[in-house]
């Protein structure tokens, strides 16, 4: 598998796989990137652990994460699992 570099080739990888994301979902990650000034791989560890965590996509949770992660400065998925790890969601 080629590395996943943009938010668009998550969303197509995610498809691949059988997993969906509505029209306004898509416009809510769009948002919440914006908002948060969140890199995209911010926003991609978002999404994944959106969806790890609630089995579907939830915007408010994903808010949250984009927030969390962008304050806390995660620039790398070796930081955000550390990071969900101290908070006690993995």
């Amino acid at each position: 598998m080629k590395a996943i570099r943009t938010i668009e080739e998550y969303l197509l990888y995610l498809e691949e796989k059988g997993f969906h994301l509505k029209e306004d979902a898509r416009g809510f990650i769009a948002f919440g990137q914006q908002y948060a000034g969140a890199s995209e791989e911010v926003v991609i560890y978002a999404i994944e652990w959106t969806l790890k965590m609630q089995r579907e996509f939830d915007g408010s949770f994903f808010m949250s994460l984009v927030e969390s992660l962008t304050a806390e400065k995660i620039q790398t998925r070796r930081q955000a699992t550390m990071f969900f790890e101290q908070k006690g969601m993995i």
